[in-house]
């Protein structure tokens, strides 16, 4: 994988109810985990898609390297907060909007399924800062605000978090958030969905 970005000072940590907390640095991601190409649809709630080659590695090797307690029912991602980087921070919000660091949620055993993905790059290159660098999550069988970006902190605990989505529109945005053409978003249809294809254009599916 040629590498187009790299961040430092960065690291990520996983803590809360587990033996082993770790915090590893970006280099760490790659001497501890064998990097594999997954080939995703992502789709996402506003009824687009993009098929997406993925290159990372499984959440779940992550996970077990921290040794979670027999307690741990939810894991929590929590996005980096950095204002000076990522411009569209500097509005954190009090009121209806956007309070980050982002924070989203799976249970245990999602984020133990194997499908569940951390990406740390895509088309043959390590993410951009637009596609969330320098790791994300990918779970392609939920809508996508579920697949957190830019993740530095996963915490694994007993109680059920409050999403930031779910704070903000929780009759739109739900925890679950499972892909189900058969049931519509409050606002418009789930039953098809637009295609964005490499050269950026929306076929119909």
């Amino acid at each position: 994988m040629s590498q187009s970005f790299k961040v430092e000072p960065w690291s990520l940590s996983i803590d809360g109810l587990v033996e082993n907390p770790l915090t590893l640095r970006y280099d760490d991601l790659y001497k501890s985990f064998d990097l594999e190409e997954r080939i995703y649809r992502l789709r996402f709630v506003e009824a687009w898609s993009m098929v997406v080659p993925w290159i990372g590695f499984s959440l779940a090797d992550l996970i077990k390297k921290a040794n979670p307690l027999g307690s741990v029912k939810y894991v929590v991602f929590e996005t980096l907060y950095d204002p000076d980087q990522m411009l569209g921070q500097r509005n954190r919000f009090s009121g209806g909007g956007i309070d980050f660091s982002y924070v989203e949620g799976l249970r245990l055993d999602e984020a133990m399924h194997p499908l569940a993905l951390m990406s740390v790059g895509l088309y043959g290159k390590t993410l951009p800062p637009h596609n969330s660098a320098p790791i994300r999550l990918v779970v392609p069988w939920k809508y996508g605000f579920k697949s957190n970006k830019s993740v530095v902190r996963i915490r694994l605990t007993d109680k059920k978090p409050k999403t930031t989505w779910e704070k903000l529109a929780a009759s739109e945005y739900g925890f679950y958030a499972n892909v189900n053409p058969e049931v519509d978003h409050r606002r418009w249809t789930q039953a098809s969905e637009r295609r964005i294809t490499s050269g950026g254009l929306f076929t119909r599916n």
